[in-house]
This record gives structure tokens, C-alpha cells and sequence, in this order.
């Protein structure tokens, strides 16, 4: 590449090490560049306008070019820039403490900041084994999570995550990461049209793996609220609540992982309060500051601090920007937002406009399921609705990365086609979406997967 001087410049791809990214396909230097946004949309370099139907990465809950809060950001950079957590404490850090403390469920009123939600889970892992340790049940360190899902990157949340593929390139991993059945009704094993009797049986399946690992080892079970990876599982009825009584019976901490749902993004602050279960701690992270600056917290009980609060005890973790003043300053005012503008009410008020209009897409014969909560669903591709066949690696290779994530964004959506299990089409637009936005994604998902049914 060259400037209008004939200078020569780098192509993106020379320097820059995108995330989960297959770098080959951007050999020729062409890579998508997103500069500019405005409540559901977003603008490349070019000057083409794209509807952002997964809020960036599930984080945007707020919408784009939200000036308030760079405002706020620029106002605590200039105030203090950066004061770490450990043995001090600045305003914006206690505040916001406070804040999300009012907000949670019942007595998780600690608050532990990270940087992002890998963090926050890596922090929940070890909070539960240094828990148990100091309360004088050393052997309880495994955690149990489900098929499928995804807790993060770093090791110890990798190994709570139960997608084999993105974890082989670096086994060993740590051990004690146990696997239990997800609720995806929809490839329901058993109680397939019968979502309370599926619910039990789901729950239990977290007992039964309790059991054959012996409770005595088992420290705590990570659920999100509504499984991401996958393609947006909600819990069947009562299904938390189950799960509930299970943790209490063999002492087992309930982990609520909201890195996803919570800010909104299923009509309420916490998705433990959308689905009425109590857990004892909440893991969060993205949509905290609706994505402005990085920012994460572990919520807890205020018993799990209690063997913290002796004399000369500690706990031995900490993060050089966890609880950063700028992103707390951020969130702050992300959080005085969503209630002046009451974001939360919005979703509930609409979640039903935009199931049905996702779901006019079942007269697609490559639309099996569609399912979801709030502002948030997938759209599962089958080969065949009757029988529900799905489809092999090599033909999800070339429907999702050979086609539909190049076509959508083509035509102007910017949203996830992934195959981390059976093919979906994820959506989940910021929390100020509307009708025109639902009608939008569901005129350029018709088109896009129509011509996708016609490449089988």
C-alpha cells in the first residue's frame, strides 16, 4: 500500500493479531474496519453502514456514540487517570461498588473488579477453592459446567468452558472442569416436548455429576442465565430453582455467569433476577459500561468474605486495572442511563415484537429453531426441519465460513454465524433497538438464508 505521497505503508494484517480470526483470509490486506457508530449502527472506512446486531460483542447495550459517556471518561481522566485497588481505594471504585451491590440479588454485596469477564470467572474459580480452603474443606475445588458453554480464555476459565475445540491448543489445562448436560430443549435427549419434566432432568443431571465426582470435591457449578455458545439456550421452568436446592444440598456454590445477560440484555439488571434464583456469586463484565471502557466484576456473597475479614488473612489476587477509575466512572454513567431511560423496561416491552419477527423466519426450510429471551436469540440451520438433521463439519464449514458470515455482513448486518455446536445465527442488537431494527435483520436474514438453502 501506498500513501498520495508514494510512501509505503503496512497493510492491517502485517502488524495487527486479530482475535479468534483465521489471520489467512485476510493475506491480500483487506480486513472489515469499523470507524464510527450511532445507536444500532456502525460505519467502515468506506462509508458503508452496517445494523450491529450483536452490540459488538454482546457489550454495546447502551447503542453507539453514546457522548455522555466518553464525557465521563474524559472528566475522571483528568480528575485521576489511574489509582490501583490494592490496600487503597478511590471514589469512582467505592461508588460503583455500592451501585452494583443495590442492584444484585439478595446479599451478593461484594464486589471484586477485574478488567473483562475472563477475569471475572478466573476470579469466581478462585475465590470458591480459597473459600472452601479457609473454611476448612481443602478438597472442594472442581467446578461443573455444561456442554457447549463458553467461561473465557484464560486457563482456568477455559477449563470451565465445554467447547473442546478452542481448548486443544493448549492442554493441559487445569484440572477439575467437569461437563454436564445444557438445556437446549431443542436436541432435548429426553422430556423433548415437555419443558418442566426436561428442566428437572437437566438440573439433575448437575446432581448426578456431583455425585460421581463426590460433593466432597466439588466447589461450585458455573451457569449462564441463558447459554451463548450454542446458540442461546434459555432454562427450561423452574429449572434454576432446582439447581438452587441441588447446591444447597451438597454445599456447592451457584455461579451465575452474566458476562452476557446482565445490563439488560434479557429486560432486567441481572439475569438471576429475570429467572427469580439466588445465586452466590455473579460474574459480569461487557455491557457494565456498554462497552466504552474494559471493566468486569465477581459479586459475592457476604459470606464468602467472611474468612477473609479475619486478622492477617487475605485474598491472594488482584488485577492492575480491575476497578480502573476511568471505567468506573464509565459505568457509573452507563448505569444512571439505562435508568433515565429505563432500558430495561424497553426490552421487556419489546422482547415479543422481536421473537415474532425473528420467527417469521420459520417458513425458511434452513431455519430449524428459533429460541431466545429478551434481546437476545439464535437462530439454528438445519438441513432438514422434520428430522432435524444438522449439518457435518465440512458442510457447516462451508455454509457459516464460506458464505453466510461474508453474505450478511455484505448486506449490511453485522451479526454471528457460529458453529461451536450446531449452526446458529446469533443475535442480540443494543437495548435500544426497535421495530425497524427487527424488521431490518429479518428482511436481510430471509434473503441471505434463502440463497444459503439453495447453495446446499
Amino acid at each position: 500500500m501506498t500513501t498520495p505521497l508514494g510512501l509505503t505503508m503496512a497493510k492491517p494484517t502485517d502488524h495487527l493479531w486479530m482475535h479468534f480470526t483465521r489471520m489467512s483470509s485476510f493475506r491480500d490486506g483487506q480486513v472489515p474496519t469499523i470507524v464510527r457508530g450511532e445507536g444500532s449502527y456502525v460505519w467502515d472506512d468506506k462509508g458503508r453502514r452496517y445494523l450491529d446486531g450483536i452490540a459488538g460483542l454482546f457489550t454495546v447495550n447502551a447503542g453507539h456514540g453514546r457522548t455522555e459517556l466518553a464525557e465521563a471518561a474524559a472528566k475522571q481522566a483528568a480528575e485521576l487517570a489511574y489509582f490501583p485497588l490494592w490496600g487503597v481505594a478511590h471514589p469512582t471504585a467505592i461508588e460503583l461498588s455500592e451501585r452494583i451491590a443495590g442492584l444484585t440479588p439478595g446479599d451478593l454485596n461484594r464486589v471484586f473488579f477485574t478488567t473483562g469477564g475472563s477475569e471475572a470467572v478466573e476470579t469466581a474459580w478462585k475465590l470458591a477453592r480459597a473459600y472452601f480452603r479457609k473454611t476448612g474443606k481443602p478438597g472442594k475445588h472442581k467446578v461443573i459446567s455444561r456442554y457447549l458453554s463458553y467461561h473465557g480464555t484464560t486457563m482456568g476459565a477455559l477449563s470451565i468452558t465445554g467447547l473442546p475445540a478452542i481448548k486443544a491448543d493448549f492442554e493441559p489445562l487445569v484440572t477439575g472442569g467437569v461437563k454436564t448436560a445444557n438445556t437446549n430443549i431443542y436436541r432435548a435427549p429426553v422430556h423433548g416436548d415437555d419443558p418442566v419434566a426436561f428442566g428437572e432432568w437437566a438440573a439433575d443431571e448437575i446432581a448426578r455429576a456431583i455425585e460421581r465426582e463426590g460433593a466432597d470435591t466439588v466447589a461450585a457449578v458455573f451457569l449462564e442465565p441463558v447459554q451463548n455458545a450454542g446458540g442461546c439456550f434459555p432454562p427450561p421452568p423452574g429449572y434454576f430453582q432446582r439447581v438452587r436446592e441441588i447446591c444447597d444440598r451438597y454445599d456447592v456454590l451457584l455461579v451465575s455467569d452474566e458476562v452476557i445477560c446482565a445490563w439488560g440484555r434479557l429486560g432486567d439488571w441481572f439475569g438471576a433476577l429475570r429467572y427469580g434464583y439466588q445465586p452466590d456469586i455473579i460474574t459480569t463484565a461487557k455491557a457494565l459500561t456498554s462497552g466504552y471502557s474494559p471493566l468486569g466484576a465477581t459479586v459475592a456473597s457476604d459470606r464468602l468474605i467472611e474468612p477473609f475479614l479475619r486478622d492477617g488473612v487475605a485474598f491472594l489476587h488482584g488485577i492492575t486495572f480491575g476497578g480502573h477509575p476511568v471505567s468506573s466512572a464509565v459505568a457509573l454513567a452507563n448505569i444512571d442511563l439505562m435508568a433515565r431511560e429505563d432500558l430495561n423496561g424497553h426490552v421487556r416491552a419489546n422482547e415479543a415484537a422481536f421473537r415474532s419477527t425473528l420467527e417469521k423466519l420459520h417458513d425458511l426450510p434452513i431455519v430449524g429453531d428459533v429460541r431466545g429471551d429478551g434481546y437476545f436469540y439464535g437462530i439454528e440451520l438445519v438441513k432438514d426441519k422434520t428430522t432435524r438433521e444438522t449439518f457435518d463439519d465440512a458442510e457447516s464449514e462451508r455454509l457459516l465460513r464460506g458464505f453466510l458470515s461474508d453474505a450478511l455482513f455484505e448486506a449490511g448486518l453485522y451479526c454471528r454465524a457460529d458453529d461451536r455446536g450446531d449452526p446458529v445465527v446469533q443475535l442480540a442488537p443494543p437495548l435500544t433497538a426497535g421495530q425497524a431494527e427487527f424488521d431490518e435483520m429479518e428482511r436481510i436474514l430471509r434473503a441471505v438464508l434463502t440463497e444459503a438453502y439453495g447453495r446446499i
